[in-house]
């Protein structure tokens, strides 16, 4: 049997860059906190705790430190939480992807000159939150083609729209040709992270030519969910794991070729671990 490990699985740039933040601010001690996950894997959140690093999930519980480091997420977070950070006289590193960080630019100055910002993506995911927090007006977030054709702007008023970088390139499209058919005035930037495109692209093709399709990754990473479902539609036989514990093939007969793929945020050896399984044991 053949296995096929996409090129493009794992860590992407952002996250590797963050990960390795954290642990070498590991390495100079003190109290270390992340504000939310640094990436949306399990198991290195995991590790990073056994190490020492607390994770921090609200305004509510940064307000209660008094010293220490405090490590922004790749995902980002609002301008606010920065301020908070200063004002209290802690440490600040900032581990923001810098694709995500080029959002924060973009939505800032464009709101700041008066255009409507339009996010395209999940609103309860932390990039999306965090993008939201450098409007300087209201934004909104825009996920399905229903909630794109009940948008409504004011006669000739100028749209900003953007991307969560991990969202479906395919969809954003879909998403944008409605609002230029309906012939707002709207600039689109697209921000979706280039190793998001090629990922979803990569995983389509593998998908398509295979009996059987893996996809790992963490249960709460947006990149990973849309991966399956992406793969889901070219194989029938698609499988989500996080680890390789969570591995349970029920293999249709005559299989001959299976796909391997992860998520932006799956660590190298997890990845390895579930392919050389798959190579010896079937």
């Amino acid at each position: 049997m053949e296995v096929r490990l996409a090129k493009s699985a794992g860590f992407c740039f952002g996250v590797k860059r963050a990960v390795q933040t954290v642990y070498e601010q590991v390495e100079k001690g003190g109290k270390i906190y992340t504000y939310g996950p640094i990436i949306h894997n399990e198991e290195v959140v995991r590790d990073l705790e056994r190490k020492g690093v607390v994770v921090i999930e609200s305004k509510e519980e940064l307000a209660k430190l008094t010293e220490g480091t405090v490590i922004i997420r790749s995902h980002g977070v609002p301008k606010e939480i920065y301020q908070m950070i200063e004002k209290q006289g802690l440490q600040c590193v900032d581990a923001t992807c810098p694709f995500v960080k080029r959002i924060h630019t973009i939505v800032e100055k464009e709101s700041g000159q008066g255009s409507r910002i339009v996010i395209i993506g999940n609103e309860n995911h932390p990039e999306v939150v965090g993008i939201k927090g450098w409007s300087l007006t209201p934004a909104t977030v825009i996920e399905s083609e229903e909630e794109a054709e009940n948008f409504q702007a004011k006669e000739d008023e100028k749209i900003c729209m953007v991307a969560q970088t991990t969202f479906n390139y395919n969809k954003f499209k879909e998403l944008v040709e409605i609002f230029q058919k309906r012939g707002y005035n709207v600039s689109v930037v697209n921000t979706i992270c280039n190793a998001t495109e090629e990922r979803q692209t990569e995983a389509k093709e593998i998908a398509a030519l295979v009996d059987v399709m893996i996809v790992i990754g963490g249960t709460h990473s947006s990149n990973t969910r849309k991966l399956y479902e992406i793969c889901s539609k070219e194989c029938e036989h698609t499988y989500f794991i996080q680890t390789l514990d969570d591995l349970h093939l029920e293999l249709p007969k005559a299989v001959r070729l299976i796909g391997i793929t992860a998520g932006a945020s799956t660590p190298n050896n997890i990845i390895e671990e579930v392919q050389n399984y798959v190579r010896i044991n079937f």
